[in-house]
């Protein structure tokens, strides 16, 4: 068993009182480490460790990546620090999930020491994104919050504020321009086991694109299937804290 980080980094905001093996949990695009929090202390063996990107709640005042490649390799770093060669996994929902696989990339490349295993859901694997063009930096404030509605994962009251879209809308559309302008890069697949939490009711992620995602490892790819929408994994906590126990269940 792994002790927590003890690197203080403003994208580990909530790193302290945990003992396990350190899960890296990437938010959903406009998302933020606070959706992670319920899951501390809930995993045996797991300490989770909620990642804040910039423009987002502790970090409001920074300005947002606009690209993947700036992220993984700021936040390359910061992994790599923070897990200091001991094992660790990555976990990442949506757009975390998109960056969670180009991170483990930046990793390799590098020769950093790799997580014992990632966990992915809400995403299409990386070879179909280019099927998934959302469209958000032509869209209006109107369209956009409209988009979220639907989507779910975002409090009414947040998107019914005027002061408060203000303050959400800049990180959503910075982290959907990292989205929408990434391109995918064939590499050898990565030599890890990978999870995939699918729903089967999600209109962004169909279950047969996310199963695609063992064209990404030389590695197992085990497939658990939730009942429900885009943000099934985060409204359903008890379920999945129950598929991260089982997927980290060697290691924690």
């Amino acid at each position: 068993m792994s002790a927590p980080t003890t690197v203080a980094s403003p994208w580990l905001p909530f790193h302290k009182g945990q003992s396990g093996l350190p899960l890296f949990c990437l938010p959903h695009a406009g998302g933020s480490a606070s959706a992670y929090r319920p899951w501390q202390g809930g995993i045996p063996g797991v300490a989770v460790l909620p990642v804040q990107p910039p423009g987002r709640e502790s970090r409001l005042a920074e300005p947002g990546h606009a690209t993947m490649t700036t992220l993984v390799d700021e936040l390359a770093t910061v992994v790599l620090d923070a897990a200091g060669g001991e094992p660790y996994a990555v976990y990442g929902h949506s757009l975390g999930a998109l960056v969670a696989f180009e991170l483990l990339r930046e990793i390799r490349r590098r020769g950093g020491t790799g997580p014992v295993t990632a966990i992915v859901s809400g995403c299409v694997a990386p070879q179909c994104v280019t099927e998934d063009r959302t469209g958000v930096g032509t869209m209006t404030t109107a369209e956009l919050v409209e988009m979220l509605r639907r989507l779910g994962g975002t409090p009414s009251w947040l998107l019914d504020d005027p002061a408060c879209l203000d303050m959400i809308l800049p990180a959503v559309r910075a982290d959907f321009g990292v989205k929408e302008s990434y391109a995918y890069r064939p590499e050898p697949p990565l030599d890890l086991p990978v999870t995939v939490l699918s729903s089967d009711a999600d209109p962004r992620a169909t279950d047969a694109q996310q199963r695609r995602w063992s064209e990404q490892t030389t590695s197992s790819c085990t497939v658990r299937t939730l009942t429900g929408g885009h943000f099934a994994v985060l409204e359903q906590r008890d379920t999945a804290r129950r598929h991260l126990s089982e997927a980290l269940s060697t290691w924690a």
